[in-house]
Order: structure tokens, then sequence, then C-alpha cells
């Protein structure tokens, strides 16, 4: 970023940002590959997973619907990221073209319900054309069946986005692309090197199956630009490929971290992530005082205070309050989720600087506030 920054270059178009636009092509296509898709995939770095998943869905609705985007219908699951949901607004789907499915007992988009919910809507005159499935959910890291709905996409014609913003990077990891395998199945997957790549913000990415593809999405042509436009193939204009023209390198940090630390240290920092998660389902799994509510997945494991006898309301005040009195603390911060209307609490252990005592240190200051919150609400 220090080194983006004091240079400045410009990374819209080839001929005023050749150097980052070549580093971007590199750093794209080590991505590319590390995820399985073919050599016809690429696409470009964006600032985050919100704009990659636009990026995408804005390509799935010019490749399936084209003009008429009236009468489409996209199915997700209940536990996708909420800039799914933003994204299709700023497309102008109305409210009854968006599908969000209840997830299955492991948070999961279920396949056969799915299977019912398109054949309904085909039923019914609509046009079913994407489904958007998850790698690695932000609530609990669940990764949606990749392989069954990319069987089910082929049969339907259906477009196929996978939501990798949190998990897509573990394919770095022999255990992480057994955990997602299907992944390279998808017409267009959005990540974030900010989470498991450990890089600064902003820089997510967004890739398609066929590159081509974003080019005919956002091609436009202007006067001003007319000198960009040069015959030779190796060039390429990124403003082409997604909303921005005026943009800044991304790349360089990414291309920067994976040439001096090497893959294999992402790598031993990515399976890290996973175990400390782990090893935090024991920890909270030996005290007594949590209930597991969804177990160590892509480094999440979710857990519910255990206040006896307290109806459900006071027991989800409890989980707010604890998250208020951490903040307050200052000594470690927890987050609390929503799942299936009750409030948990939600560790997320991807930092590779966090140790085992400091895993153990939260859990024991959660569990001492956990206790003084629930002689509150017995005093009152």
């Amino acid at each position: 970023d220090a080194l983006a920054a004091g240079f400045n270059p410009f990374a819209g178009n080839w001929l005023e940002g050749s150097g980052t636009s070549q580093i971007e092509l590199v750093t794209v296509d080590w991505l590319r590959e590390m995820l399985g898709l073919p050599e016809t995939a690429g696409g470009l770095f964006v600032s985050g997973g919100s704009m990659a998943n636009l990026t995408a869905l804005a390509a799935a609705r010019r490749a399936r619907l084209d003009k008429r985007s009236g009468d489409g219908v996209i199915y997700f699951s209940d536990q996708t990221h909420n800039s799914i949901v933003k994204a299709l607004r700023v497309l102008g789907f109305a409210r009854e073209q968006i599908r969000a499915l209840p997830s299955d007992e492991d948070f999961r988009l279920p396949v056969e319900s799915l299977r019912r919910a398109v054949a309904e809507d085909r039923a019914d005159g609509r046009r079913p054309f994407c489904v958007i499935a998850n790698a690695g959910t932000t609530n609990t890291g669940a990764v949606d069946p990749l392989n069954q709905l990319a069987d089910l996409c082929e049969r339907e014609n259906l477009w196929l986005h996978v939501d990798g913003a949190y998990g897509a990077a573990a394919c770095l990891s022999e255990r992480g692309r057994k955990l997602l395998a299907g992944i390279e199945r998808a017409d267009s997957l959005s990540l974030d090197p900010h989470k498991w790549l450990f890089q600064p913000f902003e820089i997510g990415c967004v890739l398609a199956r066929n590159a081509r593809l974003l080019q005919k999405t956002f091609h436009t042509m202007a006067g001003y630009l007319e000198d960009t436009k040069r015959a030779e193939e190796q060039e390429i204009n990124y403003y082409d490929y997604g909303v921005q023209l005026t943009r800044g390198s991304r790349a360089l940090k990414l291309w920067l971290s994976i040439k001096t630390f090497g893959a294999s240290a992402f790598r031993e920092a990515i399976n890290r992530g996973f175990e400390m998660a782990e090893f935090a389902e024991n920890i909270l799994r030996q005290s007594g005082s949590w209930r597991i509510v969804s177990p160590a997945t892509f480094g999440i494991v979710t857990f519910r205070y255990v206040a006896e006898g307290r109806p459900e309301n006071e027991i989800n005040e409890i989980h707010r309050r604890l998250v208020e009195m951490m903040a307050k603390d200052g000594f470690a911060f927890a987050n609390s989720t929503a799942l299936r209307g009750q409030t948990v609490m939600r560790l997320c252990t991807i930092n590779p600087r966090t140790t085992e005592d400091d895993v153990r240190a939260t859990i024991k200051q959660l569990e001492q506030f956990g206790r003084e919150l629930q002689g509150r609400f017995k005093s009152i």
C-alpha cells in the first residue's frame, strides 16, 4: 500500500498503467489456478466482497437474462451475506424475484428445496437464472454442497455464483480444497484476500469462468478513451472488466506478499485458523458454561451461554450485553450473531497472531461476564 500510494499508478488501462496491470494479471491468475478454474477464467481486484458480488451478478444477468430481467429469479440460503441482497437492489431486481431459502440443520442451502423452488417458479412462468452458493458463510463458516448445486445448475441451465469472500482462499491448503470441492465448477466467484490471505483493506477479487463475459458486461466507449483502444492482444484495460474507470493498484500488495513469504507461509496460517477454532470449541465444551450452536467450521465457532431456567429473551439480552462488556473491557473483541431466532456468540480465529492463550483468556473473560450478567438478571 505504501509503494502503491507513493508511485500512484493508474490501474484502469494498459496505456497508462501497463506495469501495475501486468502485476494484476499475474496475481489474478495465481488465484484462478489456486481455485482450479480453467485458463479461460479471469477477473480483477475490487474493493471487497460486496463489489465482487455486484460485479459477478451483473455478469450473470447479462449472460442469462440479457435485456429481459423483469421475470428473472435468483436463489440463495438465508445464511447468505447481505451484500448479495444489496447488489440485487442496485441491479434493479424486485423483492419478488429474490428467493432466500431456509438453510438446513447445518446452515447450508438444501438442494432439494432449491430444486422444488426452481420447478415452481418455472411452472408459474418465471425465469430462474442464478443460484448463489456459499463457500464459508460469515455466520458459521458453513459451505453449501457445491458439487450438488453445480449438478443442478447444469441440468437447469442456471448460473452458479459462489460467494467465497470469506472462505475461498482456503483452497490454498489441502484441507481447504477438500472442504471446497466443486468450487472450480462456478460460473463466477468472489473472494477477499483481506481475509484469509491476510492483506490490508481494500482488496477483493471477482473471477468469471469466461473472463470475456466481464468485458461484454462492462465495456463502454468514450472519446477521451480512444487512445487506450489498441490492437495488441496482450493488453488489458481493466476499466472494461468492472465498474471503476479510476483504479488504484490493489494487486501490488498481494503479489509482493506471496513473493516475499511464499505460498507455504499462507498455507500454514490458513491451517492454523482451522486448528484454533477447533481448539476454542474444545475449551468451550470442557467449560460447562456454553452450548455449541455450530461446531468449528472454517475458523468459526458459535456458542451460547447456558442460563438454565431463564427465558429466551433474557438469554439473548445476556449475549448482547456480553459484547458490550467485552468491548468496554478492551481485552478482546467478541461479537454476537443471530441464528434461528437465538442470539449467540461467535469466535473467528483466522488471525495468524492469535495464540491458544488468547483464546483461553477470551473464553474465561466471557464466562466471568456471563456469570455477572446472570446474577443481575436473577436479582431483577
